[in-house]
């Protein structure tokens, strides 16, 4: 796959997932719930890596300036009007909201790094999870006096996404109002600098390698999504599941049910 298919097919670390709050008016009654789920979200890096100081005897400044692009991510609501297959007939109305756009970026932070096996080495840079799992290959940026690279590659993170479901108006016609927030949690992304003094990553004469490695993205860090509304279709009191689905309708979560609206709440 190349990377503008990979940009195009990215669809939308484990950490306690602080949820907004949602305030009710006076007198009105609402149940509420927490779903969540953890896969695996494809994302891309998009940067350039400088490279200065080439003669340098302790080795040359190494800097990353870089965006990382994240897919999309939908909740999609599911009534019906009783536990799927304990009727002969299901009546069923689906319907989603976008709670995180695709192609929305995080700018990661400039850290530069210092090689440390003398002037002019031959540099890669690798990319792990917040655990130290590598999450790509290591990428030959070529030798230092090259001066700089363009970095592009598209890998899998593991995330958890959690949202509040608050049911409400659950007598109406032609159905509830429900309404989800919550946010995506990121498994964190660290890229890994190693300096050679030849191009062969396997070995060769002479050979001396040193890595450093930065924090691009804490494990645990939060995108809070906010807050979506979704309207019912199947009459009052349906039973409802919630379901995380990429932007091309492919599912990211099994469904989730949310529990059954409650009679009289307004």
């Amino acid at each position: 796959m190349n990377t503008n298919q990979l940009v195009k097919a990215i669809k939308a670390g484990v950490a306690t997932l602080a949820l907004l709050g949602l305030g009710l008016p006076a007198g009105v009654s609402a149940s509420e719930k927490q779903v969540s789920t953890a896969f695996s979200m494809p994302v891309q890096v998009n940067g350039t890596v400088t490279m200065m100081d080439c003669d340098n005897s302790h080795g040359p400044q190494v800097t990353l300036d870089a965006t990382l692009v994240l897919g999309g991510l939908n909740v999609q609501a599911i009534f019906r009007n009783n536990v799927k297959g304990t009727h002969e007939h299901v009546e069923e109305f689906v319907t989603s909201a976008v709670v995180l756009p695709e192609g929305g970026t995080i700018t990661l932070p400039k850290q530069p790094v210092l090689g440390g096996t003398g002037g002019n080495p031959f540099i890669w840079i690798q990319f792990l999870d917040g655990d130290n799992n590598t999450l790509t290959e290591e990428i030959f940026l070529g030798r230092c006096v090259q001066g700089l690279t363009e970095v592009d590659p598209g890998f899998y993170t593991d995330v958890i996404a959690k949202a509040n479901v608050l049911l409400d108006g659950c007598s109406n016609n032609p159905g509830p109002f429900i309404t989800v927030d919550g946010g995506l949690t990121l498994s964190g992304l660290k890229a890994r600098f190693i300096f050679r003094n030849n191009d062969n990553p396997v070995g060769g004469p002479h050979k001396a390698t040193r890595t450093a490695e930065v924090v691009l993205i804490p494990s645990g860090t939060t995108i809070k999504f906010p807050k979506q509304p979704v309207l019912g279709g199947v009459g009052g009191n349906p039973w409802i599941w919630i379901q995380f689905v990429h932007p091309d309708g492919e599912p990211a979560s099994q469904e989730i049910l949310a529990g059954r609206c409650v009679q009289g709440s307004k």
